[in-house]
């Protein structure tokens, strides 16, 4: 009696929620797939078709659960998507992950893509990062934010003397003990100097994070300079002795490293786009339902209700693969604390212009992959990429294709503007950069909106946080960007971490 007077307020619950909804929907109902085999397992909905969403699916899919993944939007996919025009390969969200995280490939190889793989370009595994109004070589012998010798320092053009100097007397700056965290930047300045965070750190890890390096975490981002501080006393001494050892099994990843290590970057022959492909098609028919928006969330111990358009619907468990503050809005009449919980990672918005050039137009010698820009240059974008270059097949001989990356933590309103004077900003700075003339032959703009995570200090308390109060949800997992990572690779493995754990709390079962 007590279950079904449980169950008779949470649908209450959910049906007072879904009519506070102010927007009608045109949707595709819930509807239990047709496929025999798992007629009698746990029925279990994700919510959210991003990659995160999608490989829980899959995941439970092959686990024997009977999955239903639903997407508010008209595609699965999140901020992953390829588009073809004119024979061109043009990426709208990223364009490839870290091969070294083996989480993305291990699923790429299962899902019989192994032949798809493909890395960055031979002979043009560099970059450029703009200084005093022109572009220069991003130094060789660099991971990341520090110079891996000396030597390496010396060559830069990117730096100053006074900036070589002060960054070369990391090698015997005091180190800091404790784990407390602290800020990129204050960690930065610390050990290598203003110079180094403004003209360096900054540029590279905005192409990353769309970060503020003031506010971003160094434990939650990069771990490996703070254990090198404790355990060395210096970075650069650090990476000098893990490399001299990397025969020994240290420090493999550091060799000739110039900022990004590109040579780790892997993507598929026909884009990030065919991963969603592939994931799509490895579901039971009828598993995906697309235009369908869930309005509220309501977990208990028997079961989780879902508010939608058409009406509550029960199921056995759920996955929420959302950014955080999505989840937040679903599970707040649920779970206030949670919800609050969820509510204190804070999002950035970022926009992707993709140009379609004549080669002809751009006088630059297209000799690297793109370049990353300084906040202290004062332009309007964060960096740009020449993706016919960087990866094989992505345009006919003849024709370039040029990648634009704006907005961010440092620029915010520049990615809420219209498409149009998105692009005419990206269009007018690559202009000036690149040495582009005449209008492009196509041109696209995509904006993401609060899609990026800031991993601000403290970062890892909050994930804590969330996570010992969503605990008490044993038929609920939140998965997503906003934990343990933001790349393709930190989702698909905090996925598959998800989905393990909801099957080891023993609700799946058939019977």
């Amino acid at each position: 009696m007590q279950r079904h007077a449980r169950d008779a307020h949470a649908t209450a619950c959910l049906l007072a929620a879904a009519a506070r909804q102010t927007a009608a929907y045109h949707t595709t109902p819930l509807t239990v797939p047709a496929f025999s085999p798992y007629i009698a397992a746990m029925h279990i909905a994700v919510i959210g078709a991003g990659i995160s969403g999608l490989a829980a699916a899959y995941r439970l899919h092959k686990s024997g659960a009977r999955v239903t993944l639903l997407e508010a939007g008209p595609r699965a996919g999140g901020v992953i998507h390829t588009l073809h025009q004119q024979g061109c390969l043009l990426e709208t969200g990223p364009d490839c992950w870290a091969g070294n995280k083996p989480a993305g490939v291990e699923l790429a190889r299962e899902l019989g893509l192994d032949d798809q793989l493909i890395g960055t370009r031979e002979g043009v595994r560099r970059s450029f990062v703009l200084c005093k109004g022109r572009l220069v070589r991003l130094p060789e012998g660099f991971f990341l934010i520090s110079p891996m010798s000396l030597g390496a320092l010396a060559k830069t053009r990117v730096l100053s003397l006074r900036g070589k100097l002060r960054m070369a007397l990391e090698l015997v700056w005091p180190r800091r003990y404790g784990s407390r965290d602290e800020s990129l930047a204050s960690f930065v300045r610390r050990r290598f100097g203003q110079e180094a965070l403004e003209r360096i750190a900054q540029p590279m890890i905005a192409g990353i994070y769309t970060a503020d390096p003031e506010k971003l975490s160094l434990k939650a981002t990069f771990p490996q300079f703070m254990q090198y501080e404790q355990e060395y006393g210096s970075v650069i001494a650090a990476l000098r002795a893990r490399g001299a050892n990397r025969g020994q099994g240290g420090g493999a990843h550091e060799s000739q490293a110039a900022g990004p290590r590109y040579g780790m970057f892997v993507t598929l022959k026909q884009g990030m786009g065919a991963l969603i492909d592939a994931l799509v098609n490895a579901l039971p028919p009828g598993a995906l339902q697309l235009n369908t928006p869930v309005h509220a969330v309501m977990p208990d111990a028997a079961g989780v209700s879902l508010a939608l358009p058409d009406g509550p619907v029960r199921v056995d468990g759920a996955v929420l693969a959302l950014p955080a503050h999505k989840a937040a809005g679903l599970l707040a009449a649920a779970d206030a604390p949670l919800a609050r919980a969820l509510g204190t990672i804070e999002y950035a918005g970022a926009s992707v212009v993709n140009f379609i050039f004549d080669r002809a137009q751009i006088s630059h010698a297209m000799d690297g992959i793109g370049a990353v820009i300084p906040a202290v240059e004062g332009r309007r974008i964060i960096a740009f990429s020449f993706s016919s270059i960087k990866f094989e097949g992505r345009a006919p001989e003849g024709t370039a294709t040029v990648r634009v990356f704006m907005g961010g933590a440092l620029a915010p309103d520049i990615a809420k503007l219209p498409p149009a004077q998105q692009q005419a900003i990206a269009l007018d700075e690559i202009r000036d950069l690149a040495g582009i003339h005449g209008e492009p032959r196509f041109a696209s703009v995509t904006s993401h909106h609060a899609a990026m995570p800031q991993y601000h200090v403290g970062h890892l308390e909050r994930v804590a946080e969330i996570r010992r109060v969503a605990a008490r949800h044993t038929r609920l997992r939140i998965i997503g960007n906003a934990f343990d990572g933001v790349g393709t690779p930190d989702c698909i493995r905090g996925a598959n971490e998800g989905v393990k754990s909801l099957l080891s709390s023993g609700i799946l079962h058939t019977t």
